[in-house]
C-alpha cells in the first residue's frame, strides 16, 4: 500500500496531536481560507501570518488577495467570497448598524495603531508654508488645519471648489480628515442618509469623496483633488514623486489611534468559531512579530509587503514610513518609532471604547442622523467588537507557550475601555463611556437632538 503525506496534511497531523494535552484550541472546521485586503502597508500582519508559516501552525491554509476597493472588499466578505478581510475600523460598524450595505460583521482583532498622513498638493503647501512658523529653517509640527484656511479662503474667492480625497465613507481616514479640519476651524460637511444625501457635503467649506488609496497621488498629481488622507505607502509616495506634502501623520492628529481590523461576518464567526480563533492567533504572533526587538523585523515585512502580491510599492517607499521615520516635505525625515504600530500598547485588543469613538464620529458628521443615548453606544459596540473571541486565542497561545500573559491586557480585569485619551491635535478628551458628552464638547458638528435639515 502507497502512504503519500503532503506538507498539509503533515502539519494538520501536528497541530491534532497537541490536542491532546488540552492546552490548544479545536480543530478548525474549515481549513482552507481565502481573504482579502487593500494594498496598504497596515495588512502587514495577514501578510506575515502566511509568510512566516503563523497560519500553518493552526492547520490552515490561507489566500490572501488583493482587492479593488473597499466597498467590494465588504461585499464579498458579505456574500461569502471572501472568508475575511482586512478592513477599515468603521466598515464593521457601519454595516452593522446599516450605513450603506446592512450586514452583521463582527471583529476580535484590531490590526494596529496610527499609519495615516494627510498630503496636500505642492501649490497648497506653498501657500500653507507662509503662515505655518519655522524652527531652523523647518516647519513646526503638528501643522494644524488653521494654516490651511486661509489657502482655503483664496481658493473660494477664486471661484475654485477645495477638494480633498478620503477613501470610503466610514474609513478613519475621512474621520480624521474631518477632525482635522474641524479643529482648524472648516467645516468639513454632513451626511444626511435620512434625506437620501449621502456625499458628505452639506454645508461643506472643503469638499471630501471617496478615492481609492493607490489612486491617490495620480488623482493629486492631476489636480482632481488639492489634498488627501490616506494610509503608507501613499503618502510617502507623493514625496518621491515630488507631486504633494504630507502635513500631518495620525500618529499627531491623536497619538496612538485605532486604525484597521480584520473583519467577518457574524454567520462566518458562529459557524467556523475554531477557525476563528485559529487565525486570531496567528495574527496575533504576526503582530507581535512586527513589533519586537524595537522593529528589528521591520525591513524584512519590508521586502515581503514590496512584493507585487501585496502592496507593491518600492521597498524605499515603504521603509521610509514602516522602520521608524517619516518624510514630510523633501528631506525633512524625522524619526516616528511609532508611525506604524502592530502590537505595543496592546494594539491588537478590540477595545469597545474604539469602536464607540467611531460612532460618535458618525453621528458627528451625520451619518447617524438622529441623537442616541449612550447605552445604544455600548450596546452596539458589544454587538461589532468581540474581546470574547480574542481572550479565548489569547489564552491559547498563553498555555501553548508562545506568547507571555504580559503581552495581553489582564483579562480579568479588563472591561473593554482604554483610559481617557486627551492627546488630541485639540485637546479634546475622549472618555468612551459618555459619548454624547464627548460630542457637546466640539463647536462643530452634531451634538444632542440636532440633526440635518
Amino acid at each position: 500500500m502507497k502512504v503519500t503525506i503532503t506538507l498539509k496534511n503533515l502539519v494538520k497531523g501536528i497541530v491534532l496531536s497537541c490536542c491532546v494535552s488540552g492546552a490548544f484550541a479545536a480543530e478548525p472546521e474549515k481549513e482552507d481560507l481565502k481573504f482579502g485586503f487593500i494594498k496598504l502597508t497596515d495588512m502587514a500582519p495577514l501578510a506575515i501570518a502566511r509568510e512566516k508559516g503563523f497560519f500553518e501552525d493552526e492547520g490552515l491554509y490561507v489566500e490572501l488577495e488583493a482587492q479593488a476597493n473597499w466597498k467590494v472588499l465588504l461585499d464579498r466578505v458579505i456574500t461569502g467570497e471572501l472568508d475575511g478581510a482586512h478592513m477599515l475600523a468603521g466598515q464593521p460598524l457601519g454595516a452593522t448598524i446599516g450605513f450603506g450595505t446592512q450586514a452583521h460583521i463582527i471583529t476580535a482583532f484590531s490590526m494596529d495603531l496610527n499609519g495615516n498622513g494627510i498630503t496636500v498638493s505642492n501649490d497648497v503647501w506653498r501657500e500653507m508654508k507662509k503662515h505655518i512658523p519655522m524652527e531652523n529653517g523647518k516647519p513646526v509640527h503638528p501643522i494644524k488645519a488653521d494654516y490651511l484656511k486661509p489657502v482655503l479662503e483664496k481658493y473660494r474667492n477664486e471661484g475654485k471648489p477645495f477638494k480633498m480625497g478620503m477613501v470610503f465613507p466610514v474609513s478613519t481616514h475621512n474621520y480624521e480628515l474631518r477632525y482635522w479640519l474641524a479643529a482648524g476651524g472648516i467645516h468639513p460637511g454632513y451626511y444626511a442618509p435620512h434625506r437620501g444625501d449621502i456625499t458628505g457635503q452639506i454645508k461643506a467649506d472643503a469638499l471630501l469623496s471617496v478615492t481609492p488609496p493607490p489612486q491617490m497621488p495620480s488623482t493629486l498629481e492631476a489636480g482632481t483633488i488639492f489634498g488627501y488622507c490616506v494610509g503608507e505607502p501613499w503618502n510617502q509616495q507623493a514625496v518621491f514623486k515630488g507631486i504633494g506634502v504630507p502635513v500631518i501623520t495620525d500618529y499627531e492628529l491623536w497619538k496612538n489611534n485605532p486604525e484597521k481590523v480584520f473583519g467577518v461576518s457574524k454567520a462566518w464567526a458562529d459557524k467556523y468559531p475554531n477557525t476563528h480563533i485559529a487565525v486570531v492567533k496567528a495574527m496575533i504572533r504576526a503582530a507581535k512579530w512586527l513589533d519586537e526587538n524595537n522593529n528589528a523585523n521591520r525591513p524584512e515585512a519590508v521586502k515581503i509587503l514590496s512584493q507585487s502580491n501585496y502592496v507593491g510599492a518600492d521597498y524605499e517607499v515603504i521603509a521610509n514610513s514602516m522602520t521608524g521615520a517619516f518624510e514630510y516635505e523633501k528631506g525633512d525625515k524625522r524619526a516616528l518609532p511609532d508611525f506604524n504600530v502592530f502590537f505595543r500598547y496592546h494594539a491588537t485588543y478590540p477595545y469597545y471604547s474604539d469602536a464607540i469613538w467611531y460612532l460618535t464620529q458618525m453621528r458627528r458628521w451625520g451619518q447617524i442622523p438622529e441623537a442616541k443615548p449612550d447605552s445604544w453606544y455600548m450596546e452596539t459596540s458589544k454587538q461589532v467588537y468581540r474581546p470574547d473571541i480574542y481572550r479565548k486565542a489569547a489564552e491559547a497561545l498563553i498555555a501553548e507557550g508562545k506568547m507571555a500573559k504580559s503581552d495581553f491586557p489582564d483579562f480579568a480585569s479588563e472591561d473593554g475601555f482604554r483610559p481617557p485619551q486627551a492627546e488630541f491635535i485639540d485637546g479634546v478628551a475622549y472618555d468612551g463611556r459618555q459619548p454624547n458628552a464627548y460630542l457637546s464638547s466640539f463647536s462643530i458638528g452634531l451634538k444632542g437632538d440636532e440633526t440635518v435639515e
